[in-house]
């Protein structure tokens, strides 16, 4: 049995423990050791959880520990899952009992699939992707590493997100579209062309967020 610990006890970190039995696995081949997190006060007032055993920086891995990432900033998310990889630390993927996922999906190392989440056919996902409830994922997508798809994404066939990605919460990106490195797409916005690397993007059609600022300034004058 594996005892697996989580980065970040904040409010990620406590869904991700609370929902615990949706989780293929569990009590069968790991069970939850505790949190890592720099803020032992996380925790306060809250009942239920397993402890705060120390931060991402002083852990010292034990045998038979396995690691997840529950923070969803994805360049928090590279930062701290880096330092146990530097380690050697072990991660594993957590993927919801709810989730549809075709058999022609490829799935990478510490990835958490979230419930309600539908992935289609030839998908190609990397290691330490989020891929949060009711999200939808077209055919021949590809998601690039500690990318976030957050609640009710989606992405159409042929599209591409690279690595270190955000896509916020209701944000589509429409078939054949790619998503830069470390580019934000905000909520609600649609994708009807190429973002580039680090741009955030929001709106329907997306654009970059500095443009979406001279039109509000342009409109009051």
């Amino acid at each position: 049995m594996k005892n697996l610990l989580i980065i970040g006890a904040r409010g990620l970190g406590r869904e991700m423990y609370s929902l615990r039995e949706d989780y293929i696995g569990y009590n069968e081949t790991f069970v939850y050791k505790g949190y890592l997190d720099s803020d032992k006060t996380l925790l306060d007032g809250y009942e239920g959880y397993p402890p705060i055993l120390s931060s991402v920086e002083d852990y010292e891995i034990q045998e038979n520990d396995v690691f997840i990432c529950a923070l969803g900033d994805p360049k928090a998310k590279q930062k701290y899952i880096n330092i146990i990889r530097e380690k050697q630390g072990e991660f594993i993927s957590l993927i919801s009992k709810t989730a549809t996922i075709s058999p022609h999906v490829k799935i990478g190392t510490g990835c958490i699939i979230f419930s309600q989440s539908l992935i289609t056919a030839d998908i190609k996902i990397g290691d330490f992707v989020s891929v949060f409830p009711c999200v939808v994922i077209g055919h021949d997508a590809i998601i690039e590493d500690f990318s976030v798809l957050d609640s009710h994404a989606f992405m159409g066939g042929f599209s591409h997100v690279k690595k270190v990605a955000l896509i916020s919460t209701g944000a589509k990106i429409m078939p054949h579209k790619t998503v830069g490195e470390y580019a934000v797409v905000n909520a609600g916005s649609i994708v009807a062309r190429d973002v580039p690397d680090r741009t955030t993007v929001m709106g329907v059609p997306a654009i970059e967020s500095r443009s979406w600022l001279k039109m509000i300034l342009n409109h009051k004058r």
